[in-house]
């Protein structure tokens, strides 16, 4: 039996509840739907005092998240001649011709020709991609791989799966039983004003043990409740009725839960109407500096026409408009699917087609589009944008133009503060060899046994977000297996006193 790695952070949960009477059960159903109605989990937790905009030691982190288990190796390509002919050798028709790859200068890498606007980034010394980076409760070599027995703690849970593999990496944990998201045990533990952002839905990655995160609709999105907006209470009825809920939830109540509840409401409430306007507003044509920066995502209908980039942009608007997010420190989380390329990943001749290309051009336009708008705001140096994916792919293709689950994983790490460059140890290319955990010729497939862990990865983000050692151990009880190695590099160290 596994050692399950929640952490308990700041408290415990009540050890019973007090019957409730039918009256009150109805309250609290009508309670819970006006949460929902408001935006969804994790409004309550939003503290309300007043902040300033962009203190000196803002910085945010945003996680873009590649659902489905992005191909790392042909998203990162190594060009130098041996291991090119290794990689093409092996990937046969999914192969990239080094002559379509974007050199990344300095280094012997190319990126995949769908990220082509992140190449002057790289050039800037503003992206730094981590290589062969997975799951691990500790270093692993093949041979303990090899001989570990079944359920063993030294392996991550259900490897190759992609709901545990997405757990592991949203939670940095080798248990698939977490219930708490790295990004929800950062907050706690540092003590941010506002719990995990996330523009992508309502994933493992922002649960903290009492705090979920606050879930953005989309740019034009209503954020709050329908009806109630400031604009609607100009008509007398329905600014009655809005007294009228707001006099229901200022009531006192007679049972704990129930003022939990209503505490949440007048929270919700007083969120929604703070941010309701940011969250609604949608690129405009010739506006401020981050719609000039998204202009070329803007299709003929006057919107962004990628949903990671309409996901960015309203990030970046969160990010301007701080003075009404408040806090000096934010996480952010945003996502896009469809990695799950088992067939049809990529067409022969044309490498920049396919839906691993397609994937790739939406994912580099969105980056590229969100870092020149943090540039414009001058937030460039305060914001580090990173990719996260279930898993990497195999490195031999299956029969049906496609890749298979796999293991380690290439990443890209974007920002001002980033020490451009390539980081960790790209596998060796050698199916059977010693990253590849296969023996038999059935299962030598390229699953790379990762040289850099997922733990390392964020113990690196988080330690230039300001947590301190002590603090990593609690948000990432695993580092402390990786003696010394405890962050990678690749972000500047934080200013003292920043």
């Amino acid at each position: 039996m596994k050692t399950r790695i929640d952490v308990p952070i700041d408290g415990v949960t009540p050890a019973g509840v007090p019957a409730q009477s039918p009256a009150r059960r109805l309250f609290l159903r009508r309670g819970a739907a006006l949460a929902a109605a408001v935006g969804g989990a994790g409004l309550a937790p939003l503290l309300l005092a007043p902040r300033t905009a962009h203190a000196a030691d803002y910085k945010a982190l945003v996680c873009v998240f590649l659902y489905g288990g992005n191909d790392g190796l042909n998203t990162i390509v190594p060009t130098d001649a041996t291991r090119h002919g290794q990689y093409s050798a092996v990937r046969g028709g999914l192969a990239l011709p080094r002559s379509s790859l974007v050199d990344l200068a300095g280094s012997s890498y190319g990126v995949h020709p769908s990220l082509a606007a992140l190449e002057p980034l790289w050039r800037a010394g503003r992206v730094a991609a981590l290589m062969n980076v997975g799951p691990l409760v500790a270093p692993l070599t093949k041979a303990e791989f090899r001989s570990a027995p079944p359920n063993s703690a030294l392996l991550p849970d259900n490897l190759y799966s992609h709901s545990d593999q997405q757990v592991l990496w949203e939670t940095a944990s080798g248990d698939a039983f977490t219930r708490t998201g790295w990004g929800g045990r950062a907050s706690d533990v540092l003590a941010t004003l506002n719990p995990v952002i996330s523009v992508g839905g309502n994933g493992r990655f922002g649960n903290a043990l009492q705090r979920t995160p606050l879930v953005l609709p989309g740019p034009g999105s209503t954020f709050g409740v329908h009806g109630l907006q400031p604009q609607d209470l100009g008509w007398a009825p329905v600014a009655a009725r809005k007294a009228a809920m707001d006099a229901l939830f200022a009531a006192p109540q007679d049972a704990a839960l129930a003022e939990v509840y209503a505490q949440m409401q007048r929270e919700a409430l007083t969120v929604s109407a703070r941010l309701g306007g940011l969250v609604q507003r949608q690129v405009a044509v010739g506006g401020g500096a981050i719609d000039t920066a998204f202009a070329p995502l803007v299709g003929g209908d006057g919107r962004i026409g990628t949903d990671l980039g309409r996901q960015l942009f309203q990030i970046a608007k969160l990010i301007e408009g701080n003075a009404t997010v408040q806090g000096n420190r934010q996480i952010f989380f945003a996502q896009i699917d469809g990695f799950d390329t088992h067939g049809n990943q990529a067409v022969t001749a044309a490498p920049t087609t396919g839906t691993h290309a397609r994937l790739l051009l939406e994912v580099g336009n969105a980056i590229a589009a969100f870092d020149r708008a943090m540039q414009a705001l001058g937030m460039g140096d305060a914001v580090t944008l990173f990719t996260h994916s279930d898993f990497g792919r195999t490195f031999k293709p299956n029969n049906s133009n496609g890749t298979d689950h796999a293991w380690g994983n290439e990443h890209l790490i974007v920002g001002g503060a980033v020490r451009g460059g390539v980081y960790g140890r790209f596998p060796e290319l050698v199916l059977g060899g010693p990253d590849d955990v296969g023996v038999d010729s059935w299962e030598q497939q390229g699953r790379w046994i990762p040289g850099t862990s997922v733990d390392q990865y964020v113990a690196t983000l988080l330690g230039w977000f300001g947590a301190t050692d002590a603090q990593l151990d609690a948000i990432v009880p695993n580092l402390r297996n990786f003696g010394s190695s405890r962050q990678l590099g690749f972000l500047a160290p934080p200013v003292a006193g920043g």
